[in-house]
């Protein structure tokens, strides 16, 4: 177990600047649902999986301390360097199942576009632990490819596609991480016995984007990555049309993408 997760952290390493120029921010739709179930501004905040730190410095706004926890090393370096300058944000490395955090101590804790790259029972109990009573454990993720543009989106949905199928038949990439179902995320929640309440909440949230931000997002993607890494020229013809479709599509134009978010919520 814990090797496939050291596989999972080595998958994030290499494009760390990528990922954070072009996945999206934290909506503040996700600060205001979290607590407004708390019932107070949160004094902890932890969040897991916190990459380059998207979702982890928003809360330095509303929370006395903030904690992101990250096991790749190049993401961590990043997130670092953006908070520098943020007294109440640090961040650890480290695994989900094993914080450090002292039991009771925790107001908040989330998993941005990250718990399904954490084996859930033992996040879960470790969540738990950590949480004060009435606590909060929220994992959020959003759906790619964004909302803009049906061929670009279909451009998109081709490229990954076929990332898909290298990734589950090319032995130089096949097997080299291990990923939960996100559509199981809800259930185990539930599930795990330690949370009194339990929903799902969708929303949306825009931001800017442009041609480039759009092969970015691509880019982002840590199986795409894992192919480009390995060497594997299969995937250059389809990346190569895909990078010119989308720039025969936006060509200089700026627009609005939409992100479409689907959120879990327990209650301690």
């Amino acid at each position: 177990m814990l090797e496939n997760l050291n596989l999972n952290a080595e998958r994030f390493l290499g494009f760390a600047d990528i990922y954070d120029s072009a996945r999206p921010k934290c909506p503040k739709k996700v600060m205001e649902i979290i607590v407004g179930y708390l019932g107070r501004n949160p004094s902890l905040v932890v969040d897991l999986g916190c990459g380059t730190g998207l979702s982890t410095t928003i809360w330095s706004e509303v929370s006395s301390n903030v904690i992101g926890i990250e096991p790749s090393p190049d993401m961590i370096r990043v997130a670092r360097e953006k908070a520098a300058f943020l007294e109440n944000v640090k961040f650890i490395s480290a695994f989900s199942h094993n914080i450090g955090l002292e039991s009771n101590s925790v107001d908040v804790i989330t998993c941005s576009q990250s718990f399904h790259w954490m084996n859930p029972e033992i996040t879960l109990n470790e969540a738990s632990r950590i949480l004060k009573e009435g606590g909060i454990f929220a994992v959020y993720d959003c759906d790619w490819p964004p909302v803009c543009n049906w061929e670009a989106e279909l451009e998109y949905n081709k490229l990954i596609e076929k990332v898909n199928e290298i990734e589950a038949t090319h032995p130089a990439v096949k097997n080299k991480s291990i990923k939960w179902d996100k559509e199981n995320h809800f259930s185990n929640i539930k599930n795990s016995g330690n949370f009194r309440y339990v929903r799902e909440i969708v929303f949306s949230n825009t931001e800017i984007c442009n041609a480039e931000r759009f092969i970015a997002i691509a880019l982002s993607q840590g199986g795409l990555q894992a192919i480009m890494k390995a060497g594997i020229d299969e995937i250059n013809p389809f990346l190569a049309s895909f990078k010119e479709r989308i720039a025969e599509i936006f060509g200089d134009s700026e627009f609005e993408i939409g992100f479409c978010y689907r959120m879990r919520i327990g209650v301690k």
